[in-house]
């Protein structure tokens, strides 16, 4: 999942006409630490993704390596000099994170004064909303506060990472050049191979990253991207599937983080996890139970039970 590239779902809030109640209605979000998540479905019942052989213990190994805890690093500059002589090496998850940072801190690390300025006439404002927002923002400010513009964190740097993850054998950063616009290759061949290929991965990070594009920006490619793509509540079902999957979707994580900070969509409640946040902002009541089949529907093909 990457920070700037959540325009489908906002405008998937706004034709349901939640914008408002979504990102102005909401109370303070301080600033939390990502907490361990407990999978909910719409309805409210705890649901748990039983493991993927092979998988889930790889997942768990991964999450153990403080090299590649990017959503638990509270210095991702720290985090990123930690991992150039991975990177070098051509390691495909450690390009991977890297590319994470990068559009992490992008925006904050432009103009580290210009985004404490913002961030500070946010506060001012003194809406409960804005101080969700403001909180969040403060949180990106403390885990990138020591880039600089110098340090070159552009999208042309993003991009190449991300194609250098790919090619070295990240399907996460494959998915995310295919919802920045910009996949290894063009044809609808490919894309459907590609969503093939994460589908069955049961990775978290390859669903998040591949949700941007499996939303309205796959209207009239739903024979190449499957049936769960194309639609209103698409992107959000790929994204509650990594959730159950074990993506971090607490409060803190990057999931949450990003609707807040750049789209002013955010939480009345601090601890508020993605899976409560989509059922009590994103759909109407109607819909969530389209929504939970949607993701029963793409788990049911990795042989993960309701």
């Amino acid at each position: 999942m990457h920070l700037p590239r959540i325009t489908s779902t906002l405008l998937l809030l706004a034709a349901l006409g939640l914008l408002a109640l979504a990102g102005w209605n909401r109370g303070v979000a301080d600033p939390v630490e990502a907490v361990p998540y407990a999978a909910t479905d719409l309805r409210g019942q705890v649901v748990s993704a039983a493991p993927m052989p092979g998988r889930s213990g790889e997942r768990m190994q991964e999450r153990r390596d403080v090299r590649m805890d990017f959503e638990g690093a509270t210095d991702l500059y720290a985090y990123l000099q930690g991992l150039r002589a991975l990177e070098a090496a051509g390691d495909p998850r450690a390009l991977w994170n890297a590319s994470r940072v990068l559009d992490y801190c992008a925006t904050y690390a432009s103009d580290p004064a210009g985004y404490a300025h913002d961030s500070r006439a946010i506060h001012a404002l003194k809406g409960a909303a804005t101080a969700a927002m403001a909180a969040t923002r403060d949180r990106i400010s403390q885990r990138c506060r020591r880039f600089v513009p110098a340090d070159g964190l552009s999208m042309d740097t993003l991009r190449a990472k991300r194609l250098a993850a790919a090619r070295a054998g990240s399907l996460a950063a494959e998915a995310a050049l295919l919802s920045m616009g910009e996949p290894l290759s063009a044809s609808n061949e490919y894309a459907q191979d590609l969503v093939g290929r994460v589908l069955h991965s049961a990775e978290p990070e390859a669903y998040l990253a591949l949700s941007p594009a499996m939303g309205i920006a796959a209207s009239g490619r739903e024979a190449y991207f499957g049936v769960v793509s194309g639609s209103q509540y698409s992107e959000l079902a790929w994204q509650l599937a990594a959730c159950r999957l074990g993506a971090d979707c607490s409060a803190g994580g990057v999931l949450m983080t990003s609707y807040c900070a750049n789209g002013g969509i955010c939480s009345r409640n601090a601890s508020q996890d993605f899976y409560t946040f989509v059922l009590d902002a994103a759909v109407p009541r109607q819909g969530a139970d389209t929504l939970d089949e949607m993701v029963d529907s793409l788990l049911a093909d990795i042989g993960v039970p309701k």
